[in-house]
């Protein structure tokens, strides 16, 4: 049976011909299994650093030497006083602050938002306070955010907050939720409500369902109304009708809501009487002795008083309670501007600090919808005025 050889037939001379054609064979399979050996240990070139990416240019004039702000708020027109009071506020806290790093300019959305929004960004300003309705907000919002520039609005209408517009406004719904709980700790098992017919009164009647939900307790039902005596007197009827009640949301100023007082007395001889944050802005709401016992929750008054001194001997005026909406902004952007970098995009990420930050009207938070969460005492109306029965928190966990 023939067999396999591994040597090669061949003459003595062929033979040692093939012997040094083996051995240089072996030899280069040696070295190329060196080289392999190299190969696999060598570490991969890095590829080439990408260039540095330029810097964004300065968005300020050349020698300017503050990052400036903007205040848009209406000095002309109808809300005149109130939006010179909000820009008097926010130059007080500069004052007050020595805010070195930053310069406020105020423009008037009185002749449209939108134009003065466009003439803030052109003179390049980093951050705008304001404007103060919610359908200024929509119109700025837009501009603002393709620009890089946070919108910091006075409003409180929850449906223009996002995506860099944060409201500094008092929302109505935190304010319903506070006194609904603080009622129902109280005893209060049974909940009725009386609410404009508007975007206000839609917003308070569903803050009230949930409030009381949350809390578990029963909801005999809400009724609406047009804004006039008469037609909460109307309404109060037909809540009356529903049945007895442990407390009742009258969410309207006092002049309107009064009138229906009597009535839900009559369903509900010891209803305790709830009311919104509008009642803070009441000078001499315990002048009607129907309205005296009713609870509302508002942002503390314990700091208000030292800054409308401050504020009056200033101007020679008294600030309206909104004002102070203006001075807590500038607050909140002096913290912020010690990492603001001159020219540059305002540090964002410094509004959405979980701690909070604390103002006249008490702490305060940004939460991730850009609305402003507030800590809130609750007031009872008494025949002097309000008194505190449940003081607001101090800060936030």
């Amino acid at each position: 049976m023939a067999s396999l050889s591994l040597r090669p037939q061949a003459c003595p001379e062929q033979g040692r011909g093939a012997a040094f054609n083996l051995v240089k064979l072996g030899v280069l399979a040696l070295i190329s299994v060196a080289l392999a050996g190299c190969v696999s240990r060598t570490r991969p070139v890095a590829p080439p650093a990408p260039p540095p990416r330029e810097e964004a240019p300065s968005r300020l004039p050349p020698g300017e030497t503050h990052n400036r702000v903007a205040v848009l708020v209406p000095l002309t027109g109808p809300n005149s006083a109130l939006g010179r009071s909000i820009l008097n506020s926010a130059n007080l806290a500069l004052l007050d602050m020595g805010g070195q790093r930053i310069r406020i300019t105020a423009y008037d959305t009185a002749a449209g938002a939108l134009p003065a929004a466009n003439s803030a960004l052109a003179e390049g300003n980093g951050l705008i306070l304001g404007p103060l309705l919610a359908e200024d907000v929509r119109a700025v919002a837009g501009v603002a955010r393709q620009a890089r520039v946070p919108v910091i609005a006075f409003s409180n209408d929850v449906s223009v907050a996002g995506e860099g517009v944060y409201l500094m406004g008092f929302n109505p719904a935190q304010s319903i939720e506070r006194v609904v709980s603080f009622a129902r700790a109280g005893g209060a098992r049974s909940f009725g409500g009386l609410v404009p017919a508007n975007t206000y009164g839609e917003r308070a009647g569903l803050a009230m369902t949930q409030a009381v939900q949350g809390e578990r307790g029963r909801l005999i039902g809400i009724e609406t109304f047009d804004a006039s005596p008469a037609g909460a007197r109307a309404a109060g009827t037909r809540l009356a009708a529903r049945g007895a009640a442990d407390a009742v949301l009258v969410a309207d100023v006092p002049r309107t809501v009064a009138s229906a007082v009597p009535v839900l007395r009559q369903a509900s001889p010891q209803a305790r009487l709830l009311a919104t944050e509008r009642w803070a802005a009441e000078g001499e709401i315990g002048a009607n002795a129907a309205l005296r016992g009713a609870w509302f929750a508002a942002p503390s008054d314990a700091n208000f008083g030292p800054f409308r001194t401050r504020y009056r001997a200033r101007y020679n005026a008294a600030p309206f309670r909104l004002s102070t909406l203006g001075y807590d902004a500038v607050l909140l952007v002096i913290r912020a501007a010690a990492n603001w970098p001159l020219g540059r995009d305002f540090p964002e990420r410094a509004l959405r600090d979980p701690g909070g930050f604390s103002g006249v009207d008490g702490a305060f938070r940004f939460g991730r919808d850009g609305v402003a969460e507030r800590a809130l005492e609750v007031r009872e109306v008494n025949a002097t005025g309000t008194s505190v029965v449940s003081p607001a928190p101090r800060g936030f966990n």
